[in-house]
């Protein structure tokens, strides 16, 4: 097993590197970019630049295109600036070099994780992940622990009285939690709880009050949880469905195979079959995702929540990054995130081992 985690190890780095290659280069084939998003803010599109001076006719609306193609600069809205300035600018955000070129340097400070500054906050992509980091931590590590405290007892509980009314009951629930997304419930939760049309119980804005320093030390502590309560919700109600039915399975899986009737031919209770027998077995599957659940639910699930609740977090971030071309945030933050994707997989799949020692991927054949 040592030997394939070492194998597994040598992999990170050259998966990391294909996935940093490929979204670079769907990056510079997108449209668009920071010198043409700072030349628009700056001018306006050349479009609506020409038809405020011409009036908007046809033989004026085709000029810009020429001129731009002829000009001494290749970005669109860019007539009127001097051309210094555009190479000026080209060269502040790191566009005076060829592609290969600037994606060699990107890795090779990637490798010493420097990831630069951001082009619109001139702020270190590292400062702006560690303050972001909270917020989206919180939601990650209490929504995970909630839902695997829900969803574990509930799939044991429905695997024990398959096809009862509770059975049946329990499944319309786990049938909405999964068909409606958690933004929809997040949206409920807003107009029912957070002043939206009929209660006004909870926040709706940040992960603490404005007066948090001053609170004592419960205070803050009630606070935190009293801000955390609908997003969480929201979370859990939208992804406890799947782990409940995996949980599920897994046990009937379990229930119907050999050692278990005949751990109960020898007169065992049948709680000493279900968690001395059954619960290690139907459990292998269930633990060990946890690590992918929870850079799933960290990472990718939170950005409509922290949008809704206003929460300042990694997801959104992230798309703030997206829209404003901000390529130092995105790149940065996607080559932490599957960094930490590719450990935690890993980690996943030594954790296989450690709850059942018969599983030895280093015994597979390659």
């Amino acid at each position: 097993m040592f030997a394939y985690a070492v194998r597994r190890l040598a992999l990170i780095p050259l998966t990391l590197f294909g996935i940093m290659l490929t979204n670079f280069a769907i990056v510079q084939l997108a449209p668009g970019g920071p010198v043409e998003l700072m030349i628009s803010r700056l001018k306006g599109s050349a479009v609506e630049a020409t038809a405020r001076i011409s009036g908007g006719t046809g033989e004026s609306a085709a000029r810009p295109r020429q001129a731009t193609q002829e000009g001494p600069s290749a970005y669109r809205g860019a007539e009127g600036l001097d051309p210094a300035f555009i190479k000026e600018l080209k060269k502040q955000f790191g566009f005076d070099k060829p592609p290969t070129e600037r994606f060699a340097l990107m890795m090779g400070n990637y490798l010493r994780f420097d990831f630069g500054k951001s082009f619109y906050r001139d702020v270190p992509v590292v400062k702006l992940i560690i303050e972001k980091m909270p917020v989206s931590m919180s939601l990650g590590l209490w929504s995970t622990l909630i839902i695997y405290l829900v969803s574990i007892p509930l799939g044991i509980a429905k695997a024990t009285r398959d096809g009862s009314r509770f059975d049946i009951a329990t499944s319309w629930a786990v049938i909405i939690g999964y068909a409606v997304p958690g933004f929809l419930f997040a949206i409920m939760l807003v107009v029912i709880f957070a002043g939206g049309r009929y209660l006004d119980w909870f926040p709706l804005r940040g992960l603490t009050s404005p007066n948090w320093d001053q609170l004592g030390f419960w205070a803050k502590i009630d606070d935190y949880f009293w801000h955390l309560a609908l997003p969480v919700t929201a979370l859990v109600i939208g992804g406890f469905a799947s782990l409940t039915m995996l949980t599920k399975n897994s046990f009937l899986e379990e229930i119907n195979k050999q050692y278990v009737i005949t751990a109960r031919a020898k007169g065992l209770g049948e709680r000493r079959v279900l968690y001395g027998h059954v619960f290690r077995n139907a459990m292998l599957l269930v633990i060990a995702s946890f690590p992918s659940a929870l850079v799933g639910i960290l990472f990718t699930g939170a950005l409509l929540i922290e949008i809704i609740f206003s929460l300042d977090g990694i997801g959104l971030l992230g798309f703030e990054a997206v829209v404003n071309r901000d390529y130092p945030v995105m790149f940065g933050t996607l080559y932490m995130f599957s960094l930490l994707g590719l450990v935690l997989n890993l980690i996943s799949d030594l954790t296989y081992h450690f709850v059942d020692p018969r599983i030895d991927f280093g015994k597979r054949e390659v």
